[in-house]
């Protein structure tokens, strides 16, 4: 795809300001925003990752990784600032599940230990990962305020604090991983996923197309579970006090 042709796709992009200006939505700002950005930062991403790949430096991947985590950590820390020390938390969950999937990934021999592999799967993976944390703590924060009244009848009945925030934690753990496991039911028969699509776009075999496409599914599983118990568990107890009393929020 040429400058010229990539530009033609702005269309996309003039339809919904259209649309905004036309409706009153007040989104032609941010709209014009979001698309200078996206355009800055992926070419900028472009030229960065064509620098790392042809290094073959695991030193720049590991850099590349990094940055993956310090952003995405950033962005998700924002929907739990009324958990105590939740930025280390998400830190540390982001890097166990990325420790975790590229470790069975290159221990089986599964994937190969490049930066042309690495580098995207682990963009997949701290992505959907961040998501999943900000669906986890937006639903989490906003089960224990609601129910914070019954959270303290259990304490003061002599119940423990994972008894007591034990209904809410396993109701937001299953809220925020129910779209990874409701979006593969379907996968194939409503869409065709990105990473599928693309290949096929690229001149793959439809066939292999779909292998690396499974293996990104069942990899983005293991993320969205793993995510969601850790983070859950890392954050409940800086809930209480040692005195285990609820922190009023």
């Amino acid at each position: 795809m040429s400058y010229f042709t990539l530009s033609l796709t702005l269309i996309f992009v003039l339809i919904p300001l259209i649309l905004s200006k036309t409706f009153k939505l007040g989104l032609e700002k941010d709209t014009v925003v979001a698309t200078v950005r996206s355009i800055i930062q992926l070419l900028a991403v472009g030229y960065v990752l064509k620098f790392v790949f042809d290094s073959s430096s695991l030193i720049y991947v590991f850099l590349m990784v990094t940055l993956m985590v310090v952003a995405a950590t950033h962005n998700a820390q924002k929907k739990g600032a009324s958990i105590q020390g939740i930025t280390l938390k998400v830190a540390v969950t982001l890097v166990f599940v990325e420790v975790l999937t590229q470790g069975i990934l290159i221990g089986f021999n599964i994937t190969p230990p490049t930066a042309q592999y690495i580098i995207p799967i682990s963009g997949m993976v701290i992505g959907n990962s961040m998501v999943l944390s900000i669906l986890f703590l937006n639903r989490f924060t906003a089960e224990v305020e609601s129910h914070q009244d019954q959270t303290e009848l259990i304490l003061s009945l002599g119940g423990t604090p994972k008894q007591a925030i034990h209904r809410q934690l396993i109701r937001s753990i299953k809220a925020s991983m129910i779209p990874t496991i409701e979006s593969q039911k379907t996968v194939g028969l409503v869409q065709l996923p990105g990473m599928m699509s693309g290949q096929i776009i690229a001149g793959a075999d439809p066939i292999q197309a779909v292998q690396f496409q499974l293996l990104i599914m069942f990899l983005l599983l293991t993320t969205a579970s793993v995510t969601s118990i850790m983070l859950g568990f890392l954050s409940y107890p800086t809930l209480f006090n040692k005195r285990m009393q609820i922190l009023k929020s």
